[in-house]
Order: structure tokens, then C-alpha cells, then sequence
């Protein structure tokens, strides 16, 4: 056995640790215990940067460092909402959206879309009814009075990012307008804590692809040694469809599934529950303006398509895969459940995180026309560090923190975004708004970058080791697995996506 590769002593739990969260079936409230300076500083793997002089200006800053940020990006703005200072993972510079109601309205209203801002929602309904915005923005914060994202996603960039500016001066503190805006913060303002958040849109179609070579070659390794990848990979951005209807919100319990499973020595399969449960750590991305039937995307529009990125968690049953995959893929081994995260981190909000795409090695074939622009080459990638962390049912009762299993970068994938959505619509399938696809498991070259616990323990050859002693290959009931993003690069505040997490229920 080996001891996890990440020390149980970065995550400090805060005297309101051991709190019941309102997703329930967990002793770890969604901000409830404070990791997010540990994790910040921990060390991260550096990304080359254009150099920019220590005493720019801000101006310089917009013009010549990062293609397409503004204003609302700068480091130094500041909210007059005082916990999006210092470490969150909702500065004013972040801004994603998602879909909530208040607790005290019951489980039969309606949610409605919000911003978050630091520990509040801003209701931007409320916004839209006070005449805090105009042209494109009131159109789009009209959107948002309705249960989902998707009458947003439908509208398009240019409506999406004059909402993101008019809300940032909204919340910023150096605004003319201050004291005014400050006043209407019982009015707009939602604190987390009196909050239920809910999945974010109304999402139509899932697809989950298997964009990350380290992982595909981990995984071919185990099963096929002399042949890890198949031929296809480097040439297509392989996926599969998924099951919309099993998407569940962060904080939803995850029920273990049944499936036939074959052992090995045994002639004939049985049914029952898995044994081998595991997470994928994933992003995904929902669709904005979809396409019409039969007509495909170019690359370089693809993320005209594209609203913003959340966290996914592809729970999978490896047992069941294993027996049921051949010849056309997985099915009730995925179908189960797929856990997203609340928040739907914008394509705006990431601009000065955006990076090359995954420099192809020597002797890889280079991307079909079709798949291929300088512009993907030069800045198609997201420098997103996606986290997963486990929490067992006797680590709870302890009191000991969550441990970090993993840590991996969705810069590392192969193919990227745009990519993946191109060759989506290139047979003239079309998506719509409020679709969701995700990249599969992000893993890195490392251990400590596998984003599953086949990866991690090595088809369960290499069990973990928690503080508690108590060993793992793969989940037990009980367990909590707790997912987290973060962007970080030097002279750019840093940014989050929040929390995807489930606990495993018994079959």
C-alpha cells in the first residue's frame, strides 16, 4: 500500500467545520472549512507568461498582456461586497452564474439565476426589476427571471459580456455610483448560507469525451500493455453520449449502482453491487447558441457556441464498464449519475487564463484541417488546476479534513474545447442551448495527477492509504468525494469554480 501523495495537513477545518451542509449526508459545509489559501499556496506548475514590466498600468495590462480582457478583469478592482476580498473563489473578477432559491421559500419554488459574488448571490432578476442595467444587459438580466440558464445561454456573447461589465461596476467599490449600489445590497443580495443552489441549466443532451492522453494511456496500459492507445485517438476527439436525465446538483447523494459484473475465474456474470466505484475528475461545458441541423461549426467560431465551464464528477462503476463496454462503449456503468458543480465559471471570466493548446509531441500526427487554426494552436487551451479530495464516513466523525488524492491541469488535454464542439457539429449534429459536454478524466503524467482512483490505485493494485488507516481501491459507502477548480497566474487575480461533491449511499 502507499500513502496518499498529498498531506492531510494542508486542509485546516474552521471552528464551523462540523456543520450539516445543505446538500446534506455530510459533516464539510460547502465553504465551511477553509483550504483555499492552503491550496493557493501550494506550488502549481508555472506557465510561460509575455513579460510585462512591475510598473505597468492597468491600461497596459488590457492592451498588451491577454487578448480580450477588460476592465472587469483587472487585479486591483475591489467590491463593496466584503467577502469577495481575499481568499474566495468569487472575486469580482470571476462573476460565474447559476440557478438558486431561497430555503425559506420550500422545495416547490422556482429557482431563479444568480451571480456569485464572495458568500452572496446576486439576484439578477432583482437587479433587472430595480433598473440597475441597460441595452444588452437589461435583455440579458430580463433572461435571467426564469428556473434556468438556458433563455441566457440562448442570447450569445455579446449579451453575455455587456451583462458581466454592467455587473461589475454594479459590485465595484470605486464605482461613482457606490453608495448608491451599496444601498440596494438587501435588495439583490442573497447570502449563500440561505440559499439552495441547483443545476444551472435545463440540460437537453450530455455527451463526455476522453480528451486527456495521460489518462487514456494509463487506463490502455492497464488493459491493453503492448497497446495502450488505439489508433483513432490522435486523430479524433473520441466521446460518447451520455444520460442527461441522471445529471445531478453538487451536494446530491450518489446511490451505488447494480450492474452485471464478470470475474475472472467465473464462466458466467452476476448481478449485483458494484465493487469498484470510482469518480472521473472532469470539466464541463455548456453550450450557448446552438447550431441548426445539418450545418457544422468552423474551429474558429466553436467558441461563439461556448457559455462557461463547471466541474464535473463521472462517477463510474469499473466492474460493470469492464464486463458491459464491448463492443459499442459504456452504459449502465455511467448512466447512474453524473455530479456538476453549481457554478458556471464564464468564458469571459477565464480570458487571462487562456493558453496554448497541448503542444502535439514529435511524430504525432498533426489535426485534420478540419480540427486545425493557428488560433486554437495559439489559445485554445484553459489553464484550469482541477483538485479532488476524499472525505471517508470515519474521517468525518473525526473531524479530519478532507485528503487531497489528486492535482491536474485541463491544460494538459489534447484536444481542446473548441475542438471537441467542432467535431460535435461536424457531421451537422445540432446542439442547443443548455447542452452540456465534458472532457473525460483530466490526469497529468505524475501520480499525483491521475483524476481517478483506477488511475490512482492502479486497477486497485497500489490501495490508498487515509489518516485514518482505513485503506481504499476504490469507494465505499460513506465516502465523500469533494471536487474543486482554481485559475491562478501572475498578474491576474486568481479565480474558482466552487465545490462538486457527493457522498456514496449504500445499493
Amino acid at each position: 500500500m502507499r500513502r496518499c501523495c498529498w498531506r492531510s495537513d494542508r486542509l485546516r477545518p474552521s471552528t464551523s467545520a462540523r456543520t450539516r451542509s445543505a446538500g446534506g449526508n455530510t459533516a464539510w459545509g460547502g465553504q465551511s472549512w477553509s483550504w483555499r489559501a492552503a491550496r493557493r499556496s501550494s506550488p502549481l506548475v508555472p506557465v510561460p507568461l509575455p513579460s510585462r514590466s512591475a510598473t505597468s498600468s492597468s491600461s497596459d495590462f488590457f492592451c498588451r498582456r491577454i487578448h480580450c480582457v477588460d476592465e472587469t478583469h483587472e487585479p486591483s478592482r475591489a467590491s463593496w461586497v466584503e467577502s469577495a476580498q481575499g481568499a474566495t473563489d468569487f472575486p469580482i473578477q470571476n462573476l460565474p452564474f447559476g440557478v438558486f432559491r431561497r430555503k425559506e421559500d420550500g422545495d416547490e419554488t422556482p429557482g431563479t439565476v444568480g451571480i456569485a459574488i464572495g458568500r452572496q448571490i446576486l439576484d439578477v432578476a432583482a437587479g433587472h426589476d430595480e433598473g440597475r442595467f441597460e441595452g444588452l444587459a437589461d435583455r440579458a438580466a430580463g433572461a435571467c427571471a426564469a428556473p434556468s440558464l438556458n433563455r441566457l445561454m440562448a442570447l450569445g456573447r455579446p449579451h453575455w459580456i455587456e451583462l458581466r461589465r454592467q455587473v461589475s461596476a454594479l459590485l465595484t467599490a470605486d464605482s461613482p455610483a457606490y453608495r448608491a449600489n451599496r444601498r440596494l445590497g438587501d435588495r439583490i443580495l442573497v447570502p449563500m448560507t440561505e440559499a439552495e443552489l441547483l443545476l444551472p441549466a435545463v440540460i437537453g443532451d450530455y455527451t463526455d469525451f476522453y480528451a486527456s492522453v495521460h489518462h487514456a494511456t494509463n487506463v490502455g496500459s492497464m488493459f491493453r500493455p503492448d497497446n495502450p492507445l488505439l489508433p483513432n485517438y490522435k486523430w479524433v476527439p473520441i466521446g460518447y453520449h451520455g444520460r442527461a436525465s441522471s445529471i445531478v446538483p453538487s451536494g446530491s447523494a450518489v446511490r451505488r449502482p447494480r450492474g452485471q459484473v464478470k470475474d475472472a475465474p467465473a464462466e458466467a456474470p452476476g448481478f449485483g453491487p458494484s465493487r469498484s466505484l470510482d469518480y472521473e475528475m472532469e470539466l464541463g461545458c455548456f453550450v450557448g447558441p446552438g447550431n441548426s441541423l445539418g450545418e457544422a461549426v468552423p474551429l474558429d467560431q466553436a467558441e461563439d457556441h461556448l457559455f462557461g465551464l463547471c466541474l464535473v464528477n463521472d462517477w463510474s462503476a469499473r466492474d460493470v464498464q469492464s464486463w458491459e463496454y464491448q463492443p459499442l462503449g459504456p452504459f449502465l456503468a455511467k448512466s447512474f449519475a453524473t455530479t456538476v458543480s453549481p457554478w458556471v465559471v464564464t468564458f469571459e471570466a477565464l480570458e487571462p487564463f487562456r493558453t496554448a493548446a497541448l503542444a502535439r509531441p514529435p511524430g504525432d500526427p498533426a489535426p485534420l484541417p478540419y480540427l486545425s487554426s493557428e488560433r486554437n494552436a495559439a489559445r485554445g487551451g484553459v489553464d484550469v488546476t482541477v483538485e479532488v479530495y476524499l472525505a471517508s464516513a470515519q474521517m468525518r466523525l473525526q473531524g479530519i479534513p478532507p485528503q487531497l488524492l489528486s492535482r491536474s491541469r485541463a491544460a494538459d488535454l489534447y484536444w481542446t474545447l473548441a475542438q471537441m464542439f467542432t467535431h460535435h457539429a461536424s457531421n451537422g449534429c445540432n446542439l442547443r442551448p443548455g447542452d452540456l459536454f465534458a472532457t473525460g478524466t483530466i490526469s497529468g503524467m505524475g501520480k499525483e495527477a491521475r483524476g481517478c482512483m483506477l488511475e490512482l490505485t492502479w486497477r486497485g493494485a497500489e490501495p490508498i492509504v487515509l489518516p485514518t488507516g482505513e485503506s481504499r481501491k476504490f469507494l465505499e459507502d460513506g465516502d465523500e468525494v469533494i471536487m474543486a477548480g482554481l485559475c491562478e497566474r501572475g498578474g491576474a487575480a486568481p479565480i474558482g469554480f466552487g465545490e462538486c461533491r457527493g457522498v456514496v449511499l449504500s445499493a
